[in-house]
């Protein structure tokens, strides 16, 4: 296990994660880098878990509470960094990417106020189907009249 970053992960100017809660671990990289990529632990393997947190206990729920791929059921979530070829950057890099999951969370969704379609709107909806109705009316085979 790396040694943690001594400083604070401050998400909002109230808001900060304490660097003990943020477990990160060196792991090789994937993917292109020539001989680096064997000898190097460059990527970052960041795990924070949200339930032992000393995050406020709403921003905890709503964090649960996402569908996001990077969050276990256990309430963990992992953050792999390797776009960079340093380990330093990819660390700021991994951080980086918990503060805005984290930002995430703590923006509320507006509440959908149902509406009506206006009479005009419904009226030009009703004009384009007849119109397009006619228009593919017309690419039918022209069948002779009965006389």
């Amino acid at each position: 296990m790396m040694t943690p970053d001594s400083s604070e992960l401050p998400i909002t100017t109230r808001i900060s994660i304490p660097a003990s809660e943020i477990e990160l671990t060196g792991v090789r990289s994937s993917g292109p880098g020539g001989q680096n990529v064997n000898k190097v632990s460059s990527a970052i393997h960041l795990r924070f878990d949200i339930r032992t947190s000393s995050l406020p206990e709403h921003l905890r729920e709503r964090l649960l509470s996402l569908h996001d791929r990077r969050i276990s059921r256990d309430g963990i979530v992992n953050i792999k960094a390797q776009r960079y070829r340093s380990q330093e950057r990819n660390v700021e890099d991994a951080r980086e990417r918990l503060r805005t999951l984290i930002q995430s969370a703590m923006v509320e969704a507006k509440p959908r106020r149902p509406t009506r379609p206006t009479r005009g709107s419904r009226e030009r909806r009703l004009t384009k189907k007849t119109t397009h109705g006619q228009t593919k009316a017309l690419r039918k085979r022209v069948k002779p009249h009965d006389e």
